[in-house]
């Protein structure tokens, strides 16, 4: 609340609840820091006329946060894009350098491929180039 609103004139006035509301209520104001339940009721009641005048209700969420977690994913998007073009350009040097100093038949590079999934599948993504070594070693 700012010092305009605590200037603000409060006024008493009676209004019907059931028993587990109140109770509800005299469970939950001091874990929102509020000082009564008549200051967590108007809390309440401020929060509510909030979600209800959003345009868009089912998710009452400020702009600022919404606004935040989108560039909060978009700028991890752009990282880990940059990082897989990154990793791509390594992996087509490599390919290359093997390509012409080796002579590699169709046939055999299937083969060599559909070992390679498995290995990596059986090795959940984490190949290393310790784990090729051991495997062409024997």
């Amino acid at each position: 609340m700012t010092s305009t609103d605590e200037k603000e004139n409060k006024r008493k006035f009676a209004w019907w609840v059931k028993d587990s509301t109140i109770e509800l209520v005299g469970k939950l104001y001091k874990d929102d820091d509020c000082t009564s339940r008549s200051e967590f009721i108007e809390k309440a009641v401020i929060f509510y006329a909030g979600y209800l005048s959003t345009e868009n209700a089912k998710g009452y969420l400020p702009n600022v946060v919404t606004s935040t977690l989108k560039a909060i994913v978009d700028n991890s998007d752009n990282r880990q894009n940059r990082m897989m073009f990154k990793l791509a350009v390594e992996i087509a040097i490599v390919q290359n350098l093997i390509a012409a100093t080796q002579d590699i038949d169709p046939v055999s590079l299937e083969r060599l491929r559909g070992e390679c999934v498995k290995e990596v599948k059986r090795l959940n993504g984490g190949f290393s180039f310790e784990d090729a070594l051991t495997w062409q070693k024997g």
